[in-house]
């Protein structure tokens, strides 16, 4: 399997036959140095975490001009399907949909979800999630998606055992590095960790290095990639 870190919450993850992008927020996206055209090469699926604009990003264009599958919870499909978007999959909260090479599972996730209309009207798209995915030959990955910490993580865990995980440290909108390294150290037993949700925006954490202090002796589990460079687990 090959993970691509586009900055924020955006990664595209390569496995089998199957190119997924996961947030894609790109345009707009400071960290993000390539072009949107690259980063959706061959693409397969989008899968969403939640309906906010710097999650969902290029959606739109990218599955428009790719025909791509789009997975989201039920409002957010519909609302892009209305948008354009023809190849949905709605979900929700438990469910799991399957595709030749992996499977997507849709957990809880302690966030909000809208969008912020032109006319500044807030159109609600349905409950946040984090995302679990299951492969056919490569490691399960967990996107946290935006999230404070809940006790159910514990779960998660028992359900699914990821071994990779995608966790937002960044704090003001999501759990900071403490919390967050909480609830990697207390709930979970991670392989890898990648820190995300940090730096894009003044409010944020301009950094993980306190998330990366916080993990104390399982800091070593820790990675966070050079923005743009696949590596492969």
């Amino acid at each position: 399997m090959k993970i691509t870190y586009f900055g924020h919450s955006a990664f595209r993850i390569e496995a089998g036959s199957a190119v997924i992008l996961i947030d894609p927020f790109l345009t707009g996206n400071p960290h993000f140095k390539s072009s949107v055209e690259e980063a959706a090469r061959g693409v397969t699926h989008i899968v969403l975490s939640h309906g906010h604009a710097d999650h969902v990003g290029d959606t739109v264009n990218i599955a428009r001009r790719h025909g791509c599958k789009v997975v989201a919870t039920f409002e957010l499909a519909s609302w892009l399907n209305a948008k354009g978007v023809e190849a949905v999959e709605p979900m929700n909260t438990g469910g799991t949909v399957s595709f030749d090479d992996f499977t997507v599972t849709l957990t809880q996730a302690f966030h909000s979800s809208g969008n912020i209309e032109e006319d500044g009207s807030v159109t609600y798209l349905g409950m946040p999630n984090g995302l679990v995915f299951h492969f056919s030959d490569a490691p399960t990955v967990y996107h946290m998606g935006d999230t404070d910490i809940f006790s159910d993580m514990a779960l998660i865990e028992e359900l699914h055992a990821p071994k990779i995980a995608m966790v937002p440290v960044g704090d003001r909108f999501t759990m900071g590095a403490a919390v967050a390294a909480l609830a990697c150290r207390r709930y979970f037993n991670f392989d890898t960790i990648i820190p995300i949700h940090w730096g894009t925006f003044p409010p944020l954490d301009a950094s993980p290095d306190k998330f990366v202090e916080a993990m104390e002796g399982d800091a070593g589990k820790v990675r966070n990639p050079t923005i743009g460079v696949s590596f492969e687990v």
